[in-house]
């Protein structure tokens, strides 16, 4: 029995000792970031653009991988199933607290399952609606609505999206109905909204602003507790009408649990600095996100309270 136990500690010991050295000399091979979405969402957008300076920062490829499908679970599960070497990430989106509410039981835990390494930037959401649908506002939006219940549908990224709820909330304060469609993604569903598949979709305003800008979607508002830098000339939800709705978009970047300290700190530092370059700034600001870099702790901090946020939504929209 002592002989086992001595056996086990030496083993605890050299894995921790290869940690140790691990941590002193990452990255030596390409980093991973798993995108749970499709290509052309907001978070992939804003994934492909921040990997690629944490990546200059650290002297390191980092490359993404779209792992869509679940709600944004599939991606998710794969980091936290990953080896805590710091080579495989999560860009994390608010679907990342979502699920821990709307799923039973939840596919995994914020808390247990990842480490925080920080949070890259904040935005908002976009209702954006088809040329052909005759409405310029949130109020005509609603008059519509409330005229065909059950016959406007609008889509999502999937079930229990951010996209999704944004919407659910929408109704739920404006006391109407319509349909929703649930995609494999935002990228699709804003594929067949171009199309004119669907008349509507609250869109991260990263992957919504630029079909606006091309004149291919009309924009009626933005969902935050203020205007968007990116797009000021549009009214707040809030402001058109339905006081108090205010709903905020984030991304960020996660580790699987136990990554060492020293690599967490390595990525967070990296980030810092990829966000602080001038010219990503612009490069964001054209995408409709703000850059916000944060610390390990703040980002954990921010993903608990967005937890219990969403889980009254889902508990007032009557979801699950």
């Amino acid at each position: 029995m002592g002989g086992h136990t001595g056996t086990k500690a030496l083993a605890l010991l050299f894995a921790s000792l290869v940690l140790t050295v691990h941590a002193q000399t990452y990255p030596v091979r390409p980093i991973r970031l798993i995108v749970a979405s499709s290509p052309g969402s907001g978070v992939d957008t804003v994934g492909r653009i921040v990997g690629q300076r944490i990546g200059e920062v650290m002297g390191a490829q980092v490359f993404v991988d779209n792992r869509a499908g679940g709600g944004g679970s599939i991606g998710v599960q794969a980091v936290a199933k990953s080896a805590p070497d710091g080579y495989t990430l999560l860009m994390a989106a608010p679907s990342f607290t979502i699920n821990a509410s709307l799923m039973r039981p939840p596919p995994y835990d914020v808390v247990r399952d990842f480490a925080p390494v920080g949070r890259a930037t904040t935005g908002q959401y976009l209702i954006v609606v088809h040329p052909s649908l005759p409405v310029t506002s949130v109020k005509e939006l609603i008059a519509l609505a409330r005229s065909r219940p059950g016959q406007l549908n609008f889509g999502s990224g999937g079930n229990g999206n951010s996209t999704h709820l944004c919407a659910e909330y929408f109704m739920s304060l404006a006391k109407i109905d319509m349909t929703h469609v649930p995609y494999k993604g935002s990228g699709p569903a804003i594929v067949d909204l171009l199309a004119g598949q669907i008349h509507l979709m609250f869109a991260n305003i990263t992957a919504g602003l630029p079909q606006v800008k091309a004149g291919r979607l009309r924009a009626l508002a933005t969902s935050g507790d203020t205007r968007s830098h990116a797009a000021p000339n549009l009214p707040t939800v809030a402001e058109s009408g339905i006081p108090g709705y205010v709903v905020t978009s984030w991304f960020g970047v996660m580790a699987p649990a136990r990554t060492p300290q020293e690599i967490v700190g390595k990525l967070s530092g990296a980030l810092h600095g990829a966000m602080r370059a001038k010219d990503l700034l612009e490069k964001l600001a054209g995408e409709g996100a703000e850059p916000a870099p944060t610390g390990p702790a703040e980002f954990g901090r921010l993903v608990a309270s967005e937890v219990q946020t969403w889980a009254k939504v889902i508990k007032t929209a009557g979801l699950q």
